[in-house]
């Protein structure tokens, strides 16, 4: 028994002791821990045969080495025995790891990354950053123990599509803020970076041949608090919030991203979310009185009070399907987008286009008989064929929302399914390739605590539920799923500081969906990482949210009638204390540990979580009122 009893300790003493010494996100294939660890020399030197795309993978070594240790690394032409960071491009492909995986070998004497094309060394990279101190995130040099855990890995994608959409059209990013967070997210394995670049709030690239749509369309009126209720702007309020991007800061944007293996999606989203260009040229529209609409600015413009899946609208945002120059129109737009963006797809929106102002234009009605429409999802249908056709007449591939799907597209439109994993499904079946990022799972916008502490959006997604993402659904043709993406948009997000603390950690827990092979997720082992990951946010200066920390209100009604709280946590081993009367309670006040009534006369609950002596999540005002009203809602 006593042997037993050592072997055990001992078996628990090396798992530990791996878990102390790897978190990576995304969780890799295979970890084998070995002795030892390699020591960043003073003078760090790198092996690799230089191509364009290795050059980019070891400049970008270097860069992140330089700002955080202040150590230059030298090139050598010969491979040394010792000291020494080595890339290599396998001669023979191995299959098993793809374009995207690699093989890294850390030993006392070098690190060794293998893999058949470029970005597999790239991905190898920012593996070994994550096997270094927290102190690499450092944007000065700074004092650390300069060595990696030796540790044999294999590592390679589940799926090649792994993206995340930003949206910069209602609030405007500079293109220094999309870089920095292009450099965010290679750091979690992201490949893929789609810019939704128009709606109703701003046309944000410039095209030459049409330049009110960034002189006007890229413009409004300032308005802070809770968008979409808004006051409507006065005709003499400046028009001076905004901005675009000119095709120079483009191309200067895409270089950036192909330096880091990323890809830009651009997205043009028609016809509907589109009173941006309705505003800058009103004669797109088939209402006349669109010549006095301007950009939203967050006033209300849709009707969601009758129900169903598209509201009414209440100004005209689409463009007009039965006009040839709108197809025109569109064709400049695209032929002047398509050389800017290396990528072999274009996203043209598709979603959400409310018809009430279709159903009543002559000019619609006309041709739905000339072209025998039905009703307006043919109508809509109608427009994405002749859409599909100028993106491919353009050189490119046409991707849209899964609302494409009720027009009758043929299977090489590319299908970005949003509103629920069945729409991708359907999509596979149909033969189309698809992209999934179903918003239950995958809206980084949507709150990630309790509504009394986040900006208020119509529903909630928890880094456990965003942990759940399962990109390959069950029942869908596999071989058609090429990936799936984590979406930001930007109503309630007005600065890239938020934008990050919305994406983190979610944005992990989706890279991870994504990347790690399917059945290997574990969300205690994944909670652990991420706690280790904020560490090295913290040192980045990055902006996160510790939302799993914070506690999770349950209310109901007893058969007595009487109002009851049920307490609860994401994640295990916190302790939760509270009080009614006002103060503010450390562990020293009363532990949650069963359902709790407020007292009659008490108008708010206070909670804040601790792990053991220490507080961890930020204290929960509740008011008692609030509880009611939810607990009418069961």
């Amino acid at each position: 028994m006593k042997n037993i009893l050592v072997v055990l300790i001992m078996i628990w003493t090396g798992i530990a002791k791996a878990e102390s010494k790897f978190a990576i996100i995304p969780k890799p294939v295979a970890v084998k821990d070995m002795p030892g660890e390699f020591t960043l020399p003073r003078d760090i030197t790198v092996y690799a045969k230089q191509t364009e795309e290795v050059n980019y993978v070891v400049s970008y070594l270097g860069e992140r080495l330089h700002q955080a240790t202040g150590r230059n690394i030298r090139i050598a032409k010969k491979l040394s025995s010792g000291n020494t960071i080595n890339f290599h491009l396998l001669k023979t492909t191995d299959h098993s790891i793809g374009d995207e995986g690699y093989f890294l070998l850390v030993t006392r004497k070098n690190v060794t990354i293998k893999a058949n094309k470029a970005a597999g060394l790239f991905y190898g990279v920012q593996t070994l950053l994550q096997l270094l101190p927290k102190e690499i995130e450092s944007k000065v040099v700074m004092d650390a123990n300069w060595s990696i855990p030796c540790a044999e890995i294999t590592d390679y994608p589940k799926l090649s599509w792994r993206g995340i959409m930003l949206d910069v059209s209602r609030h405007f990013f500079t293109k220094e803020e999309v870089k920095r967070y292009i450099d965010k997210i290679v750091a979690y394995k992201y490949n893929l970076l789609h810019l939704h670049l128009t709606d109703n709030e701003g046309w944000r690239i410039e095209i030459k041949k049409y330049p009110k749509l960034t002189s006007i369309g890229a413009w409004r009126v300032n308005r802070v608090g809770n968008f979409g209720t808004f006051s409507p702007p006065h005709p003499d309020e400046p028009r001076d919030y905004g901005g675009f991007y000119t095709q120079e800061d483009i191309k200067e944007i895409v270089q950036y991203a192909r330096e880091r293996f990323v890809d830009i999606l651009p997205e043009i989203d028609v016809p509907g979310h589109s009173l941006a260009a309705v505003a800058a040229y009103p004669e797109l529209s088939c209402t006349p009185e669109a010549v006095n609409y301007r950009v939203r600015s967050g006033e209300k413009i849709m009707d969601w009070s009758a129900g169903g899946e598209l509201p009414q609208a209440i100004y005209d945002n689409n463009l007009c399907p039965a006009n040839e120059n709108v197809y025109g129109f569109l064709d400049d737009v695209i032929k002047e987008i398509a050389p800017l963006f290396p990528f072999s797809y274009i996203h043209m929106g598709g979603d959400e286009t409310s018809t009430n102002y279709w159903e009543k234009s002559e000019a619609v009605k006309s041709l739905m008989r000339r072209e025998n429409l039905k009703d307006m999802h043919a109508v809509q249908g109608y427009f994405s064929k002749r859409v599909k056709a100028l993106v491919e007449k353009n050189g490119k591939k046409f991707m849209g929302w899964d609302e494409i799907l009720t027009g009758g597209l043929s299977p090489d439109a590319a299908v970005m399914a949003w509103r629920k994993p069945e729409k991708g499904v359907e999509a596979s079946l149909k033969k189309h390739k698809v992209v999934m990022t179903p918003f239950t799972y995958t809206y980084l916008d949507l709150m990630q605590a309790d509504a009394i502490t986040e900006a208020p959006v119509y529903k909630e997604v928890r880094l456990n539920k965003a942990y759940q993402f399962d990109p390959i659904p069950d029942g869908a043709d596999v071989a058609q799923i090429m990936g799936g993406q984590a979406n930001i948009w930007t109503e309630q997000i007005y600065n890239i500081r938020q934008a990050e603390y919305m994406t983190w950690p979610r944005g992990m827990a989706i890279s991870e969906s994504l990347w790690s092979a399917t059945g290997t997720k574990e969300w205690p082992d994944f909670v652990k990482r991420v706690e280790r990951h904020f560490e090295r946010l913290d040192i980045s200066e990055t902006k996160y949210a510790r939302s799993m920390y914070d506690p999770v209100f349950k209310a109901s009604r007893s058969l007595e009638g009487k109002l009851q709280v049920e307490l609860s946590t994401e994640i295990e081993g916190l302790d939760i204390y509270y009080s009614f009367d006002n103060s503010f309670p450390d562990r020293f006040y009363p532990k949650y540990t069963q359902r709790l009534t407020p007292p009659s006369d008490a108008t708010l609950l206070r909670v804040i979580t601790y792990r053991g002596s220490e507080p961890i999540g930020r204290m929960q005002n509740m008011p008692v009122e609030e509880l009611k009203k939810r607990a009418e809602k069961k």
